[in-house]
């Protein structure tokens, strides 16, 4: 780090470490604009979840038609899914970073620590942001509508980016924490998949078994689908559970991310600054 950000005034060093955040932003996304792959990849996923799932599943679920039936009920939980299922990018790329030897270059220089790990998880703010945007349009396509009001749609859409920024951190560490591209894709893997798949997102809760369905009621992603349902103005009343985190979705969606955060923040800059100082 910069010897004058130690011993400016905190509101100087600060300022320090938004700069620097700021250009690795900056850098992250012109990288990503190279990487055209990244971005179809982003694209094409939910598309293809929306299709199988409303085509296949549709006719086999029962969702009451008031809340727009199973196609609506479906297109919350692919919103939740895609937001979660980008962020092992952010650990990815942390996990090319070092190979590549680019993390080293960076430590050698005056820099915020945190700076590249806080560019690293905002700039994947892009990826979350193009896969809702098609999401919403595959979901309009097969027949999802917004049936509550246009703010809380937005809330929604709010609501999703927060969540998924708080998980990316989650991914962060994990990349910090691994050494090949690997064994990073399989530990997130074991996290993304039972954290989709364990929930409400394509079934309701109550068509589980009693000790599924009690961790699909305080799965983090169950909450967060069941508010974006709420917001959406999606929701059956009869696929309602009873669990807190079901009757106040957006609540506990809020109280998993700041958890999430308060976590996986200050334990990701530690580790960085860990090995900054080897």
């Amino acid at each position: 780090m910069r010897a004058d950000v130690i011993t400016a005034p905190v509101a100087g060093a600060w300022r320090y470490v938004v700069a620097d955040t700021v250009t690795m932003v900056k850098r992250n996304v012109i990288r990503l604009s190279r990487e055209p792959d990244v971005l179809l990849f982003s694209v094409v996923s939910p598309i293809m979840f929306v299709v199988l799932f409303a085509y296949v599943f549709g006719g086999v679920i029962e969702v009451s038609e008031a809340a727009g039936g199973y196609r609506e009920y479906l297109v919350a939980g692919v919103f939740a899914q895609t937001a979660v299922s980008a962020t092992p990018y952010t650990g990815a790329a942390l996990v090319e970073d070092m190979r590549r030897g680019i993390i080293d270059r960076f430590r050698t220089l005056p820099m915020a620590p945190g700076a590249v790990l806080i560019g690293r998880t905002t700039s994947d703010v892009v990826i979350n942001v193009v896969g809702l945007a098609v999401m919403s349009l595959a979901g309009l396509v097969v027949g999802w509508r917004v049936r509550g009001s246009w703010l809380d749609a937005m809330a929604a859409f709010a609501l999703l980016v927060v969540f998924a920024y708080a998980v990316s951190w989650v991914m962060a560490l994990i990349g910090l924490l691994v050494r090949t591209a690997e064994a990073f894709h399989g530990a997130s893997l074991l996290l993304v998949f039972p954290l989709t798949f364990v929930a409400n997102t394509y079934i309701p809760v109550r068509e589980l078994p009693t000790i599924l369905r009690v961790v699909a009621e305080w799965n983090p992603v169950s909450a967060l689908t069941q508010a974006i349902r709420v917001l959406f103005g999606n929701i059956d009343p009869a696929t309602a559970s009873q669990a807190w985190p079901m009757q106040h979705p957006v609540a506990a969606t809020l109280l998993w991310a700041a958890l999430l955060l308060a976590i996986s923040v200050p334990a990701a800059v530690r580790l960085y600054a860990r090995s900054l100082s080897r």
